[in-house]
């Protein structure tokens, strides 16, 4: 069942969403009837258990289908992946009505919902607070990235109790009382996707809405765990490269283009591999090959946009949109130590040139 449906999705994101790729990472029209698209096919709700309406797939599948978005629409696979990361985050949580309420409708899209809990990770004061009052919790605060304003009814908020712990709840997004949205705001990447920020006052947060209390250090202990997890949507930017690289090599058959896809491409295949089969792997080589996975989506990113020349700058060239992809997965779900380990890697490639 599992392999049926990641060979569904496959046919949908190369037929049906690579051709319109360009329109869909900025017309948030097409973008939604993309996301409806996976809706059709039951693509959004693929790690709940089947016994709440979704597909039930083991870490592996899911990690291949990650590839396989990234890889042709990274503004599609940003948007679903909030609703992917709800709908499990739902099923893992203690709340039986909201399960019952919600994921039996979230793997055909009747019901969509984001997630706005990065602020979660930020040293210091915390940006948003909870504090319980009879019958629920008072939030207050600000939360600096939701996606998918216009696509999603509902988000997952995250916030800090006054004993360090962090609530999750569900929240409405949209302008009410309490809650007041950003207009979009304007990104480089993906702006179709409907990026707002949110300042939130006084707002009433029911007990019935409370998908989980977590420890307080519950965050870093899930970053730490799924330190992959962002990276192998960086592998899928990285083949999205390559295919570029490729392409252009048959129109013009120079030597040097096949030489660089055959060796980009056997790093590629080195670091998926790896990354595929981690089970076993400690946390040190995770993040290594999360940074690795991270620099291969620049490279190839950059290749892509060098094997095309000037076409590359054109608003709505694949070898553009790619790189700019690049960039959004570069940070995704980034930590302390996803960054330094990026970076150290940068630097190791570029070798003398930066002594």
């Amino acid at each position: 069942m599992s392999e049926g449906l990641l060979e569904i999705a496959g046919d949908y994101f190369q037929n049906r969403i690579a051709p319109q790729a360009a329109r869909i990472d900025r017309d948030p029209s097409a973008l939604q009837l993309a996301l409806q698209g996976m809706g059709d096919r039951c693509l959004l709700a693929l790690r709940v258990p089947k016994e709440w309406g979704g597909a039930g797939w083991d870490e592996r599948t899911y990690r291949q289908f990650q590839i396989l978005g990234a890889r042709y629409s990274g503004a599609l696979t940003f948007l679903q992946t909030q609703h992917q990361s709800a709908a499990n985050q739902l099923a893992t949580g203690s709340n039986q009505d909201l399960k019952k309420l919600y994921l039996p409708k979230m793997a055909q899209g009747e019901k969509l919902v984001g997630v706005g809990f990065s602020q979660l990770r930020r040293p210091g004061e915390p940006m948003m607070k909870a504090f319980p009052v009879t019958g629920g919790y008072q939030l207050r605060g600000q939360v600096p990235w939701v996606t998918g304003w216009g696509f999603f009814g509902d988000f997952i908020i995250g916030a800090t109790l006054p004993d360090g712990r962090s609530l999750y709840g569900l929240l409405p997004l949209q302008d009410l009382p309490g809650l007041q949205c950003s207009p979009p705001i304007k990104l480089l990447s993906m702006s179709g996707t409907n990026t707002v920020s949110l300042a939130i006052q006084d707002y009433f947060l029911s007990r019935d809405f409370i998908v989980s209390l977590q420890p307080a250090d519950a965050i870093e202990a899930s970053d730490q765990k799924n330190v992959l997890h962002h990276g192998f949507h960086a592998l899928g930017c990285a083949w999205a490269g390559l295919d570029v690289i490729f392409g252009v090599y048959r129109q013009k058959g120079l030597e040097s283009l096949k030489n660089a896809h055959q060796r980009l491409e056997k790093a590629l295949l080195s670091c998926q591999e790896k990354m595929l089969n981690s089970d076993r792997a400690g946390f040190a080589d995770k993040l290594h090959w999360r940074g690795r996975a991270i620099n291969l989506a620049l490279q190839c990113a950059q290749g892509a946009v060098i094997a095309s020349g000037g076409a590359a700058n054109i608003f709505d060239h694949p070898a553009g949109r790619v790189y700019r992809e690049a960039l959004q997965f570069s940070v995704s779900g980034q930590t302390g130590a996803v960054m330094e380990n990026s970076l150290g890697q940068l630097l190791w490639l570029g070798g003398q040139c930066y002594d």
